[in-house]
């Protein structure tokens, strides 16, 4: 029988890394439980901060309180085999901010893509790095658990660890940037314009066309990818506002998910991340009648064909109009 991606995860963690090293000890839940979606501090693998709950995680090094024995978290582990299920894309985004509630803790936060046929996208380094610049912990991006197991056997050596860390931060920044020149020849409004990004002096707007069956529908997993989009512009641009733009969705959509996903993790994450706001076709101030008429006529269609080119009409105008200022989110 094949083993689902977290269960191979799992099983590597422990293989590789025992259940505890030096004073560290490992929390982790292999076999298939409900466990990790419990808060750490009530004996799971889920963390907490500023009232969101992010994303379960696969593994915990803590260490005991001398004095009280509580349990403190130190290092959390998010970890895929994505990238030998033919995760290529952007769906390796989706799982990003399952170890940012610890990073925002100040903890150190690890997604770990293990070695596939796919290659971690250069994307990734570069959240990570701008994540780490901009939250109070640290966050890593590695394919290697053997990177993992130096951080490990270094704890606590202050000097030596934070030396470690720092040169590993700063590869991630040098895998991103070696792509960044590469790709978008150093060009932030090349980056935007290829990412569906645009980039205005104190805010950028990032457009997507999702519509509210990808947040009701489970088979469809669009709200971890969603979050997991939402971050790239949010991380790379952290000094300005986010506004990410849903054109095929409106006022009344984005009030009834409101309305009826209120126990749903990842749309709460959307609603509620810091200087990120969700915007709809109601959101664009001066947008044309005729492009809100067509956008309103296919706002619950599956994005192919003659509808996907309807759309990449539609949002052409848009976006231009968003650059020119013609057009503005409100």
């Amino acid at each position: 029988m094949a083993f689902s991606s977290d269960e191979i995860i799992k099983r590597e963690i422990v293989d590789t890394l025992g259940n505890s090293v030096g004073d560290l000890r490992l929390r982790i839940f292999t076999q298939s439980s409900n466990e990790d979606q419990k808060l750490f501090e009530d004996g799971g693998l889920t963390f907490s901060f500023q009232g969101a709950d992010y994303g379960s995680c696969d593994a915990c090094w803590y260490i005991n309180d001398s004095k009280s024995g509580k349990p403190n978290p130190v290092i959390v582990l998010e970890g895929t085999d994505a990238l030998n299920r033919k995760s290529s894309g952007n769906a390796q985004y989706q799982r990003f901010h399952h170890a940012l509630g610890a990073v925002r803790n100040g903890l150190i936060g690890v997604y770990y893509l293990k070695k596939g046929v796919d290659k971690i996208q250069e994307d990734l380094y570069g959240m990570a790095y701008f994540a780490t610049q901009k939250e109070n912990g640290i966050y890593l991006i590695i394919d290697d658990l053997s990177i993992l197991k130096d951080i490990l056997l270094l704890y606590p050596k202050t000097e030596e660890l934070r030396q470690y860390i720092n040169n590993y931060v700063n590869q991630m920044y040098q895998i991103f940037q070696r792509k960044f020149v590469e790709k978008y020849n150093n060009d932030w409004n090349k980056f935007a314009e290829e990412r569906s990004i645009i980039i205005k002096s104190d805010h950028v707007i990032k457009h997507a066309g999702r519509m509210r069956r990808n947040f009701t529908d489970s088979s469809q997993r669009a709200g971890h990818i969603a979050v997991g989009e939402m971050y790239l512009p949010k991380y790379y641009f952290y000094d300005k506002k986010l506004y990410y733009l849903f054109p095929k969705m409106d006022l009344e959509d984005l009030e009834y998910l409101d309305a009826n996903k209120t126990d749903d993790k990842e749309w709460y994450l959307l609603r509620h991340e810091p200087n990120v706001e969700i915007k709809t076709m109601d959101h664009i101030q001066g947008l044309p009648q005729q492009i809100r008429r067509h956008l309103l006529k296919i706002k619950d269609e599956p994005l192919k064909g003659t509808i996907l080119s309807l759309y990449h009409e539609c949002t052409a105008i848009i976006v231009n109009g968003l650059r020119n200022d013609s057009m503005r989110i409100i």
